[in-house]
């Protein structure tokens, strides 16, 4: 059976659990060699990389805040140090807060925005370099509301309409370096950080529910289905889109 990312590299921000474990796990599956980075959950990211290598796959786990400079270029520089080269960037990382305006802080626009928006533009300029002639595959995660915002997550929505403008922008400008960009934008999702969140089972959940064709929450194999087919050769002539997986959620 062919694999679609054989000896392929991959980073895969924000994977010890939820949507990037999923992707790097799928990853794995199909051949790729997969860097699981995580902020603090190292015990979640080395589960990950456990199941990928008991499974035959091959992983490593890399600690780094991707809203931090020098913990982006320790994680390309580990990348380099384990396997010389890259291939496909996923940039999922995030956190996510509910606030109403009277409650946005400087902090937490600055903790949202520097996770969301400008973490992967720093980790695209690092993967650039590492990515050399041969180029390759960028994957970034937008979301539903980056369209379509929600009361109380506005600087959320605002960071995720910020990274498909980067999305579209890096498609042009890296085009020639036959380096792809396109952005995921899943719909409600159940992962870890959404059930802690209170999305999952609470009001936002049943908002969204009823305006789902699908009529179902998405699952986070949903998600790392269509990240496979953008970090392959399937997708060579795929670039500057943002694809919608959210069972018909707009």
């Amino acid at each position: 059976m062919d694999l679609k990312l054989e000896n392929k590299v991959a980073v895969v921000t924000g994977a010890s659990k939820g949507i990037g474990a999923s992707i790097a796990k799928a990853f794995a599956k199909e051949g790729a060699k997969v860097v699981i980075n995580f902020a603090s959950s190292k015990a979640s990211a080395d589960k990950v990389v456990q199941e990928i290598t008991e499974n035959g796959g091959t992983a490593i786990a890399v600690q780094a805040d991707v809203s931090k400079f020098a913990d982006i270029i320790r994680l390309f520089e580990e990348t380099k140090k384990a396997f010389g080269t890259l291939d496909v960037l996923v940039n999922n990382a995030g956190v996510f807060k509910i606030e109403l305006l009277d409650g946005i802080s400087e902090e937490s626009f600055h903790l949202q925005v520097n996770t969301h928006l400008l973490g992967p533009i720093l980790s695209i300029q690092q993967a650039v370099n590492l990515l050399g002639e041969k180029g390759g595959s960028i994957i970034n995660l937008s979301s539903t509301v980056s369209l379509n915002p929600l009361p109380g997550v506005m600087v959320y929505s605002a960071a995720k309409a910020g990274i498909d403008n980067v999305t579209k922008t890096l498609a042009k400008e890296l085009g020639p370096k036959k380096i792809r960009v396109n952005a995921i934008a899943p719909g409600v999702t159940e992962t870890e950080g959404n059930h802690e969140a209170g999305i999952i089972g609470g009001d936002i959940e049943k908002q969204m529910l009823p305006l789902t064709p699908l009529g179902r929450i998405g699952q986070p194999d949903d998600i790392a289905k269509v990240a496979v087919f953008l970090a392959s050769d399937d997708a060579a002539w795929v670039t500057g889109e943002r694809i919608t997986v959210s069972g018909g959620l707009l």
